[in-house]
């Protein structure tokens, strides 16, 4: 008997059972004939498994720490229920405020980190206790002006990043839009000043997706820099409590991709803050949300067109948007034979009449037919949460297991 290894993307709730794949126990091809496609499938219990995972690394690195969940990957209460009591919330939106504060969370767990925020933004924002991170300027003289003497957060741009690609780093050589420069720093200090706002956490956030030690490394570059500015302001006696250090954690999508070892991320964090005495703020949102799902299709065109096979499915960007907007690359699996040897070379299209709408190009695949169904894996952050009904085609049932 010849012995195969499992696919690399195997693990506990995600699995393959005879040959097919199988989420939280359920054979994945039966959920999608019988709910319909396209089709979320989640494994609720990653959500908190992903969240504890990461809180026991930083408890093994000796950190004191602040372990928020970035809502916009996923605000389905059905989602932030298993997460409730594990994780505060890190929100970027009065309505994601609203959601986190509806859904059990205290203000005092609650940490909002926005950017552009308008006066009506404020309304909201400024009626509860939560906390407060500001990245301009112009931002904190708004605050100041409509609540003199309250706490609040700076929001850095290190000029240094990470990502999953180089697009995807919030910081570096080219200006983004987010976060105050170092060189700018004194006139934020002199504007929370005037306005009585006492700083007490310094935020950044070097970017999305970044993976393995060379993700890690870039990390660490930006850490070191916010570091620096977060000792001089405690040394200039700000209330320094807590440094943010955002979320951005990566999550493999091919077999050659490598994650990124919580322990040493830690080991990075306390090397770096530890001497500082702050607590720390994480807020991964891809790293709990990403993997606890897939997205299931039929695939209802095969053709060659010049010298590519293109598999068509019956699902679009404007429910799977990784690729289209973001680069992120995902595996597919044909759920009847989610070990086979992967020996085609296919384009995966959607249904979107956009030539952009593609799901990976070039790329190996088990041998598919017409009326297959096919799983995209890493389908649970940012999917579901930013569907749209572009082109009017319908967003995607969902259904949530529990193991």
């Amino acid at each position: 008997m010849v012995l195969t290894s499992a696919p690399w993307w195997v693990r506990t709730g995600l699995e393959t059972r005879d040959g097919r794949l199988t989420i939280a126990g359920e054979d994945a091809e039966s959920l999608a004939r019988r709910h319909g496609t396209p089709l979320f499938v989640y494994d609720r219990s990653r959500f908190a498994e992903n969240a504890r995972r990461l809180a026991a690394a930083l408890d093994r690195a000796g950190l004191r720490y602040r372990l928020r969940f970035a809502l916009k990957a996923h605000p389905d209460p059905r989602v932030l229920e298993v997460l409730h009591g594990v994780v505060g919330i890190d929100a970027c939106s009065p309505g994601e405020v609203t959601r986190a504060l509806e859904c059990g969370w205290s203000p005092e767990e609650i940490s909002f980190t926005g950017t552009n925020v308008s006066e009506r933004d404020l309304d909201v924002l400024l009626a509860a206790p939560i906390h407060i991170n500001l990245d301009a300027i112009s931002q904190i003289e708004r605050v100041g002006r409509r609540a003199r003497g309250r706490t609040i957060g700076l929001r850095i741009n290190p000029a240094a990043g990470a990502g999953y690609h180089p697009g995807l780093a919030y910081s570096g050589e080219r200006p983004t839009k987010f976060g105050i420069f170092e060189d700018r720093i004194p006139e934020a200090v002199a504007a929370a000043a005037r306005h009585d706002l006492a700083i007490d956490t310094i935020h950044f956030h070097a970017g999305s997706g970044w993976l393995g030690e060379e993700g890690l490394a870039a990390f660490e570059s930006a850490l070191i820099a916010v570091a620096g500015i977060a000792a001089r302001l405690i040394a200039d006696g700000h209330p320094i409590g807590e440094v943010n250090v955002g979320g951005g954690l990566g999550v493999p999508a091919r077999p050659a991709e490598q994650p990124v070892d919580p322990d040493a991320y830690a080991a990075v964090i306390a090397r770096h803050l530890g001497p500082l005495g702050v607590a720390v703020g994480c807020e991964p949102g891809d790293y709990i949300a990403k993997d606890t799902a897939i997205l299931l299709g039929e695939v209802v065109t095969v053709e060659e067109r010049g010298e590519t096979r293109f598999v068509g499915l019956d699902l679009g960007w404007n429910v799977n948007c990784s690729y289209f907007i973001y680069r992120y690359a995902q595996e597919i699996v044909v759920c009847r034979a989610a070990d086979a040897p992967r020996t085609e070379i296919v384009t995966v299209a959607g249904h979107i009449n956009e030539a952009g709408d593609v799901f990976a190009e070039d790329y190996p695949l088990q041998p598919v037919a017409e009326g297959d169904i096919v799983a995209i894996l890493n389908a649970g952050g940012y999917h579901e949460a930013m569907s749209s009904t572009h082109c009017l085609r319908p967003m995607a049932e969902a259904i949530f297991l529990d193991r």
